[in-house]
């Protein structure tokens, strides 16, 4: 049985230019320096909330999985300006699963993957 109460998980990433390569900083939402990675123990929503620092128009247009069929992410949710993507787990299988914030430009057509964050499942 799926636990229905859940948690919510906020993260800031922050992306800035450096000699035109994007750099990407996780933080929490007091802006303490964090690695993005996040462990779940119960249901829970994993938000990342997008500063985009680099004036290239960024947003987010999706999230790449390595191992989309492993069920430990069951679904991801964009906003409709794309700053915010939130990653919806239901805990029901352990493992853990990489993957990486995909984001759009105003400046081409070419598409700018993150760093790779992680989602470790531990359920009770």
């Amino acid at each position: 049985m799926s636990n229905t109460q859940g948690q919510a998980t906020f993260f800031n990433l922050t992306v800035i230019l450096d000699n035109d390569v994007p750099i990407f900083t996780y933080t929490n939402l007091d802006g303490t320096a964090v690695c993005g990675n996040v462990v779940i123990n119960q249901y829970s929503t994993i938000s990342y909330q997008l500063i985009d620092q680099t004036g290239k128009g960024l947003k987010f247009v999706g999230a790449a999985f390595t191992t989309p069929f492993d069920k430990i992410i069951d679904a991801i949710t964009i906003s409709s300006d794309g700053s915010l993507i939130q990653l919806t787990d239901l805990d029901e299988v352990p493992g853990n699963t990489g993957f990486q914030f995909v984001l759009s430009n105003s400046s081409n057509t070419l598409l700018v993957l993150s760093s790779d964050p992680q989602v470790v499942n531990h359920p009770n």
